[in-house]
């Protein structure tokens, strides 16, 4: 007889080959290698590593880390989060071969910190701020490819912060691009975005994917508009490594120095890179689930063990570190990937393209591209959104609002670190406001006073609370009840009968309703939780 474990592993290895998934992640899978090409280039390029390393680490992150992951529609690779670490640790340790050891030691951090069930920190991250690292990344992607998108591609598609490498910031890059744009990428990026809102509208014609309809054109009008002097230079296409032969792919690869292991620098980097990475991963996490049309969760720890496991093969190689990545994971998404085959297969198309077909991927304008992105963009940061997060009240609106500031003039993490500020303040503010209920009752010349606490009530309503007390007059009766509370914090309760305690001195009968000596907070039934995860 089977055990339940291996007929539902069986049972999960057999939706992968579905007709039904199938036919959705293919599509998905070629969006998703289309927008990843560029960002794994652009990212090495930023971090000042190999252009390969950026399209193995791509490779890496889609056939293993999806393979090991939990997470059905995640897309891993280089992250642009971690271009500024990538470059300030390479020329800190002096080569690139010691910077890739950093990356296998960072890997099995990552390990270790899923084993421990570190991955239950991206449980403590509040919706709004969540929502507005979404809506921003929405934000970055439509200001970043406005500029590629009317034909200016003088930065590079890794370079996401608002002050950019090359001394401009985002606003002054695009007003450039408004005064050097290129007749042709306009042409080509309008009919792009005209064909990914409205081809899918034709229910007929969908089973076409918009996004490789559009490069397709992308790729024909580029060659109508040669001989032209509209005509669109190397600069405007996507640009790979060109490998003539299999000898000349080996030689790309680069592999660690282990001598290099006893260097106290190289385990900073390591754990600077695992913190980082494994942050921005659980993020990334979080949000993707959030999209997510089916609303699966993912298990965290699995995902840290799974981009662990990433890092351990991308550093042993030559490639860079990677995360869980928000924008190829939209991507997905949006092109209606289902499982994680279409990550895989993504990763195996970045392969097949490196070997097989460079030229024919070198041909496809960086306009169609951009296109692409600035739709996933507008997705991420649709007007509704605003309305929905505004209707939800100030102390979820600010932080959402915030977040989206933050993220947009600084980077991932800090625009997050903030929100997670203004998040926890109104937090506060929300639970000193309503530590309890406050009833008066008058009977005679004599004030009946009946505080109802509330459901918790933490150390943070200890200071309302005494405020309250305090300002009960002289000759009342005061009635504290503890019927609806499971959890009173140590403090409160010190506070609450030291107060009947001394009462009296001013008249006050204190009665206490349904108070313990003392709480204690139910723990988790372990076996359950087990019974449940398998």
């Amino acid at each position: 007889m089977q055990s339940g474990s291996s007929i539902f592993s069986r049972l999960e290895v057999k939706k992968y080959i579905l007709k039904k998934n199938l036919k959705k992640d293919l599509p998905a899978s070629i969006v998703v290698f289309l927008v990843a090409l560029p960002l794994c280039l652009g990212i090495a390029l930023a971090s000042g590593a190999p252009l390969f390393a950026g399209i193995i680490t791509g490779i890496v992150g889609g056939v293993i880390v999806a393979s090991f992951s939990g997470s059905q529609l995640s897309v891993s690779g280089p992250a642009a989060g971690l271009t500024a670490i990538v470059l300030g640790a390479i020329g800190q340790l002096g080569s690139y071969q010691v910077f890739i050891l950093a990356v296998v030691l960072a890997g099995v951090m990552q390990l270790i910190l899923g084993l421990l069930k570190g991955g239950t920190i991206g449980n403590y991250f509040p919706s709004s701020v969540i929502e507005g690292m979404l809506a921003a990344i929405g934000l970055t992607l439509i200001l970043k490819q406005l500029p590629h998108a009317l034909g200016v591609d003088s930065d590079f598609f890794g370079d996401q912060s608002f002050f950019q490498n090359d001394n401009e910031n985002t606003f002054s890059a695009i007003g450039n691009a408004l005064s050097h744009f290129g007749l042709a990428a306009i042409v080509i990026s309008s009919l792009s975005i005209a064909i990914l809102i409205f081809w899918p509208k034709f229910k007929k014609l969908s089973i076409i994917p918009a996004p490789l309809l559009v490069v397709v054109l992308g790729i024909s009008l580029a060659l109508a508009f040669q001989g032209t002097p509209y005509a669109l230079g190397a600069s405007h296409m996507v640009e790979i490594p060109v490998v003539n032969d299999f000898s000349q792919f080996i030689g790309l690869f680069t592999t660690p120095d282990f001598s290099a292991i006893t260097d106290g620098k190289v385990w900073v980097v390591a754990a600077t890179i695992a913190v980082v990475a494994s942050l921005e991963t659980l993020l990334s996490i979080e949000a993707i689930d959030k999209i997510d049309p089916i609303k699966r969760v993912t298990p965290t720890n699995r995902e840290l063990m799974a981009q662990g496991t990433g890092n351990i093969v991308s550093g042993l190689v030559g490639g860079l570190p990677m995360t869980s990545v928000i924008v190829r994971s939209s991507a997905n998404v949006n092109a209606g990937g289902r499982t994680k085959m279409s990550a895989i297969f993504h990763g195996c198309w970045l392969l097949l393209s490196l070997l097989f077909i460079p030229g024919l991927i070198n041909m496809i304008p960086l306009a169609c591209l951009a296109a692409i992105l600035l739709v996933t963009g507008y997705k991420l940061t649709r007007v509704a959104l605003f309305k929905h997060m505004y209707h939800k009240g100030w102390d979820q609106f600010v932080p959402f609002v915030i977040t989206i500031i933050a993220v947009l003039l600084t980077d991932l993490l800090k625009g997050v670190a903030v929100g997670m500020l203004f998040s926890v303040f109104y937090l506060l503010r929300t639970n000193m406001r309503n530590p309890y209920f406050y009833k008066i009752q008058e009977e005679g010349n004599k004030k009946n006073i009946r505080i109802k606490l509330a459901e918790e009530v933490s150390f943070l309503n200890k200071a309302a609370i005494q405020v309250v007390l305090n300002k009960i007059p002289k000759e009342t009766n005061v009635i504290i009840d503890g019927t609806n509370s499971r959890y009173i914090d140590p403090d409160v309760l010190e506070t609450i009968f030291n107060y009947k305690h001394n009462a009296y001195t001013k008249g006050i009968i204190v009665v206490l309703e349904n108070i313990k000596q003392q709480y204690t907070v139910p723990k988790l039934n372990n076996k359950v939780i087990e019974e449940i995860n398998n």
